[in-house]
């Protein structure tokens, strides 16, 4: 009997020792859901950077991280919902693209945090309180796209020297703060571009558009007085109908400058901005960072580094342009 009592009491810790350990794996097995909020459609061309970024970092979608997809399918409208369900789903995290998924996100919870990929400027869309110190539950990656729009310029001018007339294709609504006292424009790339086209001679010919309708009269109106170029700047409008917009300018022998290489990819002439792909791969890092306990108010908002310049040699064939070898040399990629 005394050996019997002798061995349960010595088991007994090791016992409780494991059945701890086995509790402690049980949660630590709790597979994370993080919701993934586009304005787009399913057709995410950056989305298997941010998968890659996540295996890089030890998860693979459906089995040990799950992913929830909700798309807007180009409806701004529609992101509150679509957010609202995604908290409904009691996510760990949700992560999004530009300002608008943020917000809409943010109007559903306070506490589920955010990581953006590609947001224009968190700090004015009140998403946060500084790129150090977010302060709340949204932190992430931003584009810093209304500090490009020049270098774009220079790039076209530089290409084609003789050149006077450039349409701006843009809009407004992708900037979802209120314009600033005394300003006459909510997108601050337009003022840029302005003082930039004044400063070299050339006429920045504006175009606000909404929608794809507005897309396609837009390229109507340049028709009937041909501008020597176009500059596009980013928006979810833009890339969502990235593939009409090229074919438009391409039916009109039109030289595009374009803000990411999915134009140049899909035909567009030029395009110069940060590596997008880049962007979403780093938000996997802000995913794991906060699973692992870190808090979105602590972790500062990044900007990008990195940026290409791509050339379409084959688009440029096509519409009759020959690229100085200048410019050839300093471009990151040259598809022929």
């Amino acid at each position: 009997m005394r050996r019997r009592v002798f061995v349960f009491i010595c088991l007994l810790p090791a016992a409780l020792l494991l059945t701890g350990s086995f509790v402690s794996a049980q949660q630590a097995g709790k597979v994370p859901r993080i919701g993934m909020l586009f304005i787009g459609g399913r057709n995410q061309p950056h989305l298997a950077a941010f998968k890659q970024g996540l295996r890089e970092r030890g998860y693979t979608e459906g089995k040990n991280i799950a992913l929830e997809y909700r798309y807007a399918e180009g409806k701004v409208d529609r992101l509150p919902l679509l957010a609202a369900e995604l908290v409904q789903l009691k996510v760990d995290l949700i992560v999004t693209t530009a300002d608008h998924g943020a917000r809409a996100a943010r109007q559903s919870t306070k506490t589920i945090p955010i990581v953006l990929t590609t947001a224009a400027d968190p700090v004015k869309s009140g998403l946060a309180k500084s790129l150090a110190k977010p302060g709340g539950n949204v932190t992430g990656l931003s584009v810093l796209e209304e500090n490009l729009s020049g270098k774009r310029l220079d790039i076209l001018k530089e290409t084609f020297p003789k050149m006077t007339r450039v349409a701006y294709l843009w809009n407004p609504g992708a900037v979802p703060y209120p314009l600033e006292p005394g300003a006459t424009i909510a997108n601050r790339s337009y003022e840029q571009a302005k003082a930039i086209a004044l400063a070299v001679a050339l006429q920045l010919r504006s175009y606000e558009v909404h929608t794809l309708a507005e897309i396609e009269k837009a390229f109507v109106d340049m028709a009937k007085a041909p501008p020597d170029a176009l500059l596009l700047i980013l928006s979810p409008l833009m890339t969502l109908n990235s593939k009409r917009i090229v074919e438009l300018a391409l039916e009109q022998r039109l030289p595009g400058m374009y803000a990411t290489h999915q134009f140049a990819e899909e035909g567009g002439l030029m395009a110069y901005g940060p590596r997008i792909g880049d962007l979403y791969r780093r938000a996997a890092v802000y995913v794991d960072k906060i699973l692992k306990g870190a808090k979105p108010a602590d972790l500062p908002i990044e900007q990008p580094t990195k940026f290409e310049f791509i050339i379409n040699l084959k688009t440029a064939k096509q519409i009759g342009l020959t690229i100085p070898q200048s410019v050839l040399y300093r471009a990151d990629k040259v598809i022929k």
